[in-house]
């Protein structure tokens, strides 16, 4: 039996009563007294006097709160430092433990708010009726999890299979939009159903994103995309960089930040406001995992018995092909020079002024999971070389503002959605502070992370060969 029960603490008058249950009312209020909180426009942490959360939103920040009777607070100690909520722009919820790649809606929600990650926007999706119903059971207090903005299927020859035309594409973005989603999401899609995706998506306020390609075999360069008018890009800039007589994949590897090509393509950015999700951990996971890969939580004892036990079989087999690996070398060897050229060229983007978001595109495998990346992600943009101020506002303001929810997220400010990440440790003197986490705040809910992770130990996955039969 799965437990159901998920842990919060409420803290109230001068006494911690831990407390079990799946939600809170939001018409309570939380006051968050102590430690300091993150001002984005300044880049500082302030003392904090006192946060407010009455009915899931900010009421007063950074203001001595009145506590009338019954009122619950949370206490912080100086160590504590408060962010906004983070904000993945390219997450997942399905996994590839076994066969296939299917959505999670057990586990994955759970790992990522335990995380911090308040907001996520579901960056092409495998099952979107069950993804749909995910939203809905999170929004009702069924299912505990972040926000999450639903993009519906890939649009383009990632879902399979894929043979519509620009008036279909334009038919199912209407259906989707009518459906609630947060955005859509094209990869690998031809020029003439981008151009269409892109115009249909935008006469209903939706944002559109892109794993594009070169231009290749009548594939979409991300410079085209851009004159199209799309919102964001994900994995790599393009321009002429990345030339059409071959895939992306085959250029991105030699691209270095002094090329005229890649200065070219990062100011076409600047000029039309082009958000950039990079993705950059998202290539180390098929690399040597040598650095940013450790774990601080052990995140395989989220997995079931069953699916340890396989993936050691798994792991063993492959030890025994050797057929094989020179093929898995060369891979690994090609996704590791790609992890390292992401890394060597984010910065000079960032310093030129390009806009950045921050995006985990991690499935699981059995290894890692993808709301454990976005401390990841961060950490690598922070050692890069980008200041840790602003990787703090990539993975706050500036996703709240590519997704177009700002006025609801990516800030600690009067009137937003009452969604913070409190750590120990300040972040602005060592990024993976924001490991750290000691306690999440969404729409005004309390929760423990670790107690949310202890929850789900051992449940992530089939039980048995009957059940593994889904996977």
């Amino acid at each position: 039996m799965r437990s159901t029960g998920f842990a919060f603490l409420l803290v109230l008058a001068v006494l911690v009563l831990p407390t079990h249950c799946v939600a809170q009312s939001t018409s309570d209020s939380i006051a968050v007294l102590g430690g300091h909180w993150f001002d984005t426009e300044s880049g500082t942490f302030q003392p904090n006097e006192g946060i407010l959360i009455t009915d899931g939103r900010f009421a007063t920040i950074d203001a001595p709160v009145t506590l009338p009777e019954g009122v619950k607070f949370v206490k912080l100690s100086d160590d504590h430092y408060i962010l906004p909520g983070l904000i993945d722009c390219h997450a997942h919820y399905n996994v590839k433990l076994l066969q296939k790649r299917r959505e999670e809606f057990h586990v994955i929600p759970l790992q990522y708010l335990a995380n911090g990650v308040t907001v996520t926007f579901s960056c092409g999706e495998y099952d979107p009726q069950g993804m749909l119903q995910l939203r809905k059971d999170i929004e009702s207090g069924n299912k505990i999890g972040p926000r999450l903005l639903n993009s519906g299927p890939y649009f383009g020859i990632a879902r399979r299979p894929w043979h519509a035309d620009p008036q279909q594409v334009r038919d199912e973005v209407d259906f989707w939009a009518a459906q609630g989603v947060g955005g859509l999401k094209a990869k690998l899609i031809d020029p003439e159903c981008l151009k269409a995706l892109i115009d249909q998506a935008h006469k209903h306020d939706l944002t559109v994103t892109g794993h594009l390609d070169s231009g290749f075999r009548n594939s979409v360069n991300p410079s085209t995309a851009i004159d199209m008018g799309i919102d964001r890009i994900e994995h790599f800039l393009g321009g002429d960089a990345m030339p059409d007589n071959r895939s992306a994949y085959s250029s991105l590897a030699r691209i270095t930040a002094d090329m005229p090509e890649f200065k070219a393509i990062v100011q076409k950015f600047i000029d039309t406001d082009t958000y950039f999700d990079a993705t950059i951990t998202a290539y180390g996971y098929f690399g040597d995992r040598e650095q940013f890969y450790d774990y601080w939580f052990d995140e395989p004892s989220l997995l079931t018995d069953y699916v340890r036990e396989k993936i050691d079989e798994r792991n063993a087999a492959r030890q025994k092909r050797p057929d094989r690996g020179g093929e898995r070398r060369q891979q690994k060897n090609l996704f590791q020079q790609i992890f390292e050229a992401k890394q060597t060229t984010i910065d000079d983007y960032f310093r030129a002024g390009g806009l950045i978001t921050l995006g985990t595109d991690h499935f699981s495998s059995g290894t890692h999971l993808a709301g454990f990346g976005a401390h990841r992600e961060m950490h690598v943009m922070a050692n890069a070389g980008i200041p840790a101020a602003d990787v703090i506002r990539i993975a706050t303001i500036n996703g709240a503002r590519a997704l177009k929810i700002d006025d609801e997220h990516g800030s600690i400010a009067v009137g937003k959605s009452g969604d913070l990440l409190i750590v120990s440790g300040n972040p602005l003197e060592d990024i993976t502070s924001t490991r750290n986490g000691q306690y999440v705040i969404r729409s005004g809910i309390v929760y423990r992370p670790a107690e949310l992770l202890d929850s789900v130990k051992g449940q992530l996955g089939p039980t048995s060969d009957e059940e593994a039969a889904e996977w």
